[in-house]
C-alpha cells in the first residue's frame, strides 16, 4: 500500500484542500512553494497510461478548481501543474499525482528545458502509432 492509500483511507493525515468521491487534493508536506497541493485520484493506479477515463475527467474536473484556490492563497504569479509518471520520469510515489506548484517570488519548481528538435521525417510514423493507439483505447 502507497503513503498515499494510506491518506485515502486516513491512516495517515493529510492537510486536505479538496475532497469528493473521486480526487483527493492536499497541501505537500515538503512544499516547494506556499500552498503547494497534492491532486491525487482515489483510483489506486501507479501510472497514467492504467488511469481509468472516470478517475482522469474527475481529476481534470477539479485540477482547475485546485490551481486557483493555490494561486490565491500563495499569491502566486504562476504555477506549475507537474506529473512525474513512472520511476524514469521521476515519479517516488508510486500512485498517479499532480504537483500543484504555484511560483511565487523565488519559489516554485526550478526546471531545466531542453527542447530538441521534431525531425520531420518521423512525424508521419508517430503520428500513427499514436493515432492506432488512440483508436484502439476508445
Amino acid at each position: 500500500m502507497t503513503l498515499f492509500a494510506k491518506i485515502i483511507t486516513g491512516e495517515i493525515p493529510c492537510h486536505r484542500v479538496y475532497d469528493d468521491a473521486h480526487v483527493l487534493a492536499f497541501l505537500d508536506i515538503n512544499p516547494l512553494s506556499r500552498a503547494h497541493t497534492l491532486v491525487i485520484p482515489k483510483e489506486r493506479c501507479a501510472s497514467l497510461r492504467d488511469l481509468s477515463d472516470d478517475a482522469g475527467a474527475a481529476i481534470g474536473r477539479v485540477l482547475p478548481r485546485i490551481v486557483r484556490a493555490a494561486m490565491a492563497a500563495s499569491g502566486g504569479t504562476g504555477c506549475n501543474v507537474l506529473c512525474n509518471d513512472g520511476a524514469d520520469a521521476g515519479q517516488e510515489v508510486m500512485h498517479v499525482h499532480f504537483h500543484v506548484i504555484p511560483r511565487v517570488g523565488d519559489h516554485g519548481l526550478r526546471r531545466t528545458w531542453r527542447p530538441g528538435r521534431l525531425d520531420p521525417e518521423d512525424v508521419a510514423e508517430i503520428l500513427d502509432v499514436m493515432h492506432q493507439s488512440m483508436a484502439r483505447i476508445g
